[in-house]
């Protein structure tokens, strides 16, 4: 009887611990010094405690460039969304975490006429040249409260009820498009994304499972794109955006959702909750988008 129960035991006990993890604090209020309270705070902001269940960021915003002694340029202004979903993940070291999985678009507009672009006069060089949107497929990452780097930390400020949460990601890794020789010549992907998310401290500490009425601002500092044909000339992009999460696919502006649902469908959905591609980039979708067409007699 004894070795039944502990087969019986052995067997459920990494379901426990899974169940366990997924739970909030017993109080129904989030601890965010607790690595595990933190990590499910940041899953309610990003996506919902419920595994699989959809939810949305909208944005919209402007790109300047930025070119030593020329008074910056207003390029194109943009629609965007993320479409995302997460999963729980939890283990006796790593405690709890989730994974999650996400696609995200983005539209370059006129900024005159605010209708979406498919070419582009570049007025340094004078060329007509195609516009590629971002179609990143997908955009995925994994928290855990506890890793290699030590616990999981979450410290946003709160004031008067309202939570503030500013996140910076430097980039700097080898350019998808350059070739064999990049360490020695350079030409490194150099940039910086910049969120600042605005929430209700209720919301994100209290018993719901979903940060619904987040609001957020999006700004990112980096190379020319490559479709803009601007080779090594020197200059940046300097975009600005702020949106919300929102909570259906119809809150969406209509031009995004036309544009979705007829060159991107999948983008309704997020991507399955079992996905492990590897991670979309602007620059990773480029240089397939621009290998296809040269492909084409």
């Amino acid at each position: 009887m004894l070795r039944l129960l502990w087969i019986c035991c052995s067997r459920l006990l990494p379901a426990m611990i899974l169940l366990a993890a997924a739970l909030p604090a017993q109080s129904g209020r989030l601890n965010l010094a607790d690595p595990d309270d933190a990590v499910r705070a940041m899953r309610k902001l990003q996506s919902w405690l419920e595994d699989g269940k959809p939810a949305i960021y909208w944005f919209q915003g402007s790109v300047y460039s930025r070119i030593p002694g020329e008074r910056d340029r207003l390029l194109f202004t943009y629609q965007a969304m993320n479409i995302r979903a997460s999963a729980t993940t939890a283990g006796p070291e790593t405690g709890y975490g989730y994974k999650h999985v996400s696609r995200e678009i983005l539209l370059y507009m006129d900024p005159a006429t605010r209708r979406i672009l498919r070419t582009w006069k570049n007025p340094w060089t004078g060329k007509e040249v195609e516009v590629v949107h971002v179609a990143n497929d997908p955009v995925n990452s994994q928290v855990s409260a506890r890793g290699p780097r030590g616990n999981f930390r979450f410290e946003p400020t709160f004031k008067d009820g309202m939570g503030f949460y500013s996140l910076e990601v430097p980039l700097l890794y080898t350019n998808p498009l350059g070739g064999d020789y990049q360490e020695y010549v350079g030409g490194a992907y150099h940039a910086m994304e910049m969120f600042n998310f605005f929430f209700d401290e209720e919301e994100l500490l209290g018993p719901t499972t979903g940060v619904e009425h987040a609001r957020v601002s999006w700004a990112r500092v980096s190379s020319w794109l490559p479709w803009m044909e601007m080779g090594d000339r020197p200059g940046i992009l300097i975009y600005n955006g702020i949106g919300r999460r929102i909570s259906g696919w119809d809150l969406l502006p209509q031009e995004l959702r036309a544009e979705i649902e007829a060159r991107y469908p999948e983008y309704r959905n997020p991507p399955p909750l079992d996905d492990n591609r590897p991670n979309e980039t602007s620059w990773t979708y480029f240089k397939r988008w621009i290998d296809a067409k040269r492909k084409k007699p």
